[in-house]
């Protein structure tokens, strides 16, 4: 039976009404705030509505379903040779016993349809054979007088960064990185130090020092005197200018404005020549000009001669900052001819020491040590080394500058990239650090 939604449309409209004429009387009277007794009517009114207009949602839908199954029993028919039922619509309602797919394959509509398929399937395909004929002329895509001239080459541009391009820079990652607001660093570098500690016995006498008369000036201890003996410790009063490291490039404006990649290419290809220039200066400069005083220039650094082989003398200089430096190293450097060398090393039986070509890689580790590589050492020597002990003072990092004030580059539409940085180096303890022969 229908659900009566009138009555409930009624309900809904009664409630509605009677909370509007509370709050109207409300408004009428000063615009006053509700009573108790009217809040307490209001809040009844709601609920009432609220729960009229969700049974009237109900019951609207319940009649909505009601009318669309009366409607699909409506005018059913039956086809006695299937025995499937068929709405006006079109609706095949299956019997039981049947699937869905064999229903629809069994009936009239599907053979209707394949009737019209060619070769009585759909997807089949028709192939024509012509005769064969000559040609004037072949449509090829390699001649650009043919359709290759239409074949445009696919350009990629820069794929990879400069930097697989460059060789590595390690050296800051192993000496004392220091910042300086100056122009110019003092420093302390200890030169040498005498170590005379040792037990001393309790003094037995109290007499004074003698001086004989066989040695003018000298003063001869007293047996049992208790003197403690004297260390000494030599150093000395370092001051090292900070230096500039620059270079540019002219470019015109127009290939800095169109070629997006340009601007990162230059500015890594500067910057990076700012660090290279910088490392070789902290091992090879000479100190002459606005040269850094290199570690292979600084007077006092040891030196380890050539020792049966590379490995040898390598191990024994190592050594050397350890029992004259008083120091601990804590890398290598090496040219890279001359850690080829080492990579080459093979016992009696002809193994490589390092794995050889199928090993994981070279001597990336010597003697417990990182192998630093770089070409900024010459080909021949090596350097071992507290590399602690040696510090790099930066007064102003790399920085790149642009402009077209340079000579007539305003005129001619061109700008000058400049790329610099100011920085000190310093060696603390030259004494800490050994120059390897490695020339057999």
């Amino acid at each position: 039976m229908p659900v009566k939604t009138d009555e409930l449309t009624e309900e809904l409209k009664h409630h509605l009404v009677a909370a509007r004429e509370i709050a109207a009387k409300a408004e009428a009277d000063n615009d006053r705030d509700f009573t108790d007794a009217e809040r307490a009517q209001v809040a009844e009114h709601m609920a009432k509505a609220k729960e009229a207009k969700e049974g009237l949602e109900k019951a609207k839908a319940t009649n909505t379903m009601r009318q669309a199954l009366a409607d699909l029993g409506d005018g059913v028919e039956l086809n006695e040779k299937s025995g499937e039922r068929r709405t006006p619509s079109g609706l095949v309602v299956p019997t039981t016993g049947k699937s869905l797919g064999e229903h629809f394959t069994e009936s009239a509509e599907y053979a209707g349809l394949m009737s019209q398929a060619p070769r009585g399937g759909f997807g089949a395909k028709s192939r024509v054979q012509s005769l064969p004929v000559g040609y004037k002329s072949l449509v090829t895509g390699t001649s650009d007088t043919s359709a290759g001239a239409w074949v445009t080459n696919d350009y990629l541009g820069q794929r990879v960064g400069l930097d697989l391009f460059q060789r590595p820079l390690r050296l800051r990652d192993v000496v004392t990185n220091g910042t300086t607001t100056s122009d110019t660093v003092e420093y302390v570098r200890i030169t040498s130090t005498t170590n005379n500690a040792a037990p001393v016995a309790e003094a037995t006498s109290s007499a004074a020092p003698t001086a004989p008369a066989s040695v003018p000036g000298a003063l001869v201890n007293n047996a049992g005197g208790g003197y403690k003996p004297e260390s000494a410790l030599a150093a000395a009063k370092v001051t090292t200018p900070v230096r500039t490291i620059a270079h540019w490039i002219p470019i015109t404006k127009r290939a800095l404005s169109d070629a997006s990649q340009i601007r990162t290419l230059i500015d890594s290809f500067l910057r990076y020549g700012l660090e290279e220039e910088l490392e070789d200066q902290m091992i090879a400069g000479d100190g002459t000009g606005e040269n850094f005083d290199g570690l292979g220039n600084v007077s006092g650094v040891q030196a380890q001669a050539w020792d049966t082989n590379a490995l040898t003398t390598l191990r024994k200089a190592k050594t050397k900052v350890r029992t004259v430096g008083r120091s601990v190293a804590n890398a290598y450097l090496l040219n890279p001819a001359d850690l080829e060398t080492v990579d080459l090393l093979q016992d009696n039986e002809g193994r490589f020491y390092f794995g050889g070509p199928a090993g994981v890689g070279s001597a990336s580790v010597l003697w417990g040590l990182p192998v630093i590589e770089t070409e900024a050492v010459p080909a021949g020597t090596g350097y071992v080394g507290d590399f602690r002990k040696a510090i790099l003072w930066d007064r102003e990092q790399a920085s790149i500058t642009v402009t077209d004030s340079h000579a007539d580059f305003f005129i001619r539409n061109l700008v000058a990239i400049l790329a610099e940085m100011r920085a000190a180096f310093g060696i603390l303890q030259p004494s800490a650090f050994v120059e390897v022969d490695l020339t057999a």
